[in-house]
């Protein structure tokens, strides 16, 4: 089951805290799209699914809006 997560305009580590948290929620296996508009949150959430061992299947820009795919370990 994929949910999506909107973080604009929040800034670091915002983003990443609150994916964190709706992760917790979800099964293993689900994927969590969360759409970001803080450029640090790029580097963040690499770190964040190498630390956790959460998947990053995707991250892309588009109109300064960051798209980050995870896939909940």
């Amino acid at each position: 089951m994929n949910e999506e997560l909107d973080v604009k305009g929040l800034a670091c580590p915002l983003p990443v805290l609150k994916a964190k948290k709706r992760l917790k929620g979800m099964a293993s296996g689900d994927v969590l799209v969360v759409h970001a508009t803080d450029p640090s949150a790029v580097k963040d959430f690499e770190a964040f699914a190498e630390f956790t061992g959460h998947a990053l299947l995707a991250s892309t820009q588009a109109d300064g809006v960051f798209t980050f795919e995870l896939r909940r370990a």
